[in-house]
């Protein structure tokens, strides 16, 4: 593995790992710039099929849908009805006629690009304003204990969301490499069944894992069922931007980090994990200990 890769790969998980410490207003404007960076990518992709998007308008009405999420997760739904609206209407009234294809990508530019990864600061924020203790409602832990139970919510739950994609990532990648023989896909020849199934199985053993730490109820099945569902989605995100990529004729979606190509091509797994993530620990969760 290149010297270059292995570098920043690590100078991007401490990136990581300090904004989701800090949550607040830190991780919100952070995490609004890789969103903006990734929409960029999305945007070149279509272009590259002759297909003209809103971009501007688009990465505009992204960004308020990222502040509302940190500011109101409500306001931030309602916001996205109302932002495809206000990219339809511009599309409307351009010079050229816009196409389907036009309109299509604007609206996945929105929706992939910009409200899905929105839960991942909703999910962030929870607890975030009882526990701050730094400017701009950032945190910092007050002592190293590995005491998940003094910690704010919001920074547990990402964490361990993140380190069941880290986990699903690596495992996938390791076994794929080790004893991967049967293609999983077309649209990305490199994938194998064996590497997928390995995956699933770091991915919950990381959650079942958390769902002792945490005291969830009914562990381990629960933490089995996040498990699960985040190694399934980081995977299938994953296989959607391959799909892309595939179809622009590219092998990247950018050059940004070197040795790892584009932020899509280093964040694709998360775009649906951070909703279903969310809505387990806030819906399924609270469900199941009723």
């Amino acid at each position: 593995m290149p010297w270059s890769r292995i570098i920043s790969g690590l100078v991007a998980i401490v990136m990581a790992l300090a904004m989701i410490i800090l949550g607040g207003w830190y991780f919100t404007l952070s995490f609004g710039l890789i969103v903006l960076l990734g929409q960029l990518e999305i945007f070149r992709l279509v272009q590259a099929k002759g297909i003209v998007p809103a971009t501007k308008t688009t990465l505009v009405v992204s960004q308020m849908v990222l502040i509302a999420a940190y500011l109101s997760p409500p306001l931030a739904d309602a916001l996205l009805p109302l932002a495809g609206t206000f990219i339809c209407f511009y599309l409307l009234f351009q010079p050229q006629v816009a196409t389907i294809a036009d309109v299509a990508a604007s609206i996945l530019g929105l929706f992939y690009g910009g409200y899905l990864p929105s839960f991942w600061i909703r999910l962030r924020n929870l607890d975030q304003v009882q526990a701050a203790n730094l400017p701009l409602q950032g945190y910092w832990p007050q002592n190293w204990r590995l005491d998940w139970h003094s910690l704010p919510e919001g920074l547990t739950l990402t964490l361990l969301g993140f380190a069941c994609i880290w986990a699903a990532d690596i495992g996938a990648y390791t076994a794929g490499k080790v004893i991967g023989r049967t293609p999983l896909s077309n649209i990305s020849p490199k994938k194998t069944v064996e590497g997928a199934l390995f995956g699933l199985v770091a991915s919950t053993l990381v959650a079942v894992v958390g769902s002792y730490r945490l005291n969830w109820p009914m562990a381990p099945l629960s933490g089995v069922a996040l498990g699960v569902m985040v190694g399934t989605s980081s995977l299938l995100g994953d296989l959607i931007e391959s799909l892309m990529k595939r179809d622009a004729g590219v092998k990247d979606s950018g050059d940004l980090i070197p040795g790892h190509g584009g932020i899509l091509d280093r964040t694709d797994s998360y775009v649906f994990t951070g909703a279903l993530m969310f809505y387990f620990v806030t819906l399924l969760l609270p469900l199941i200990g009723s």
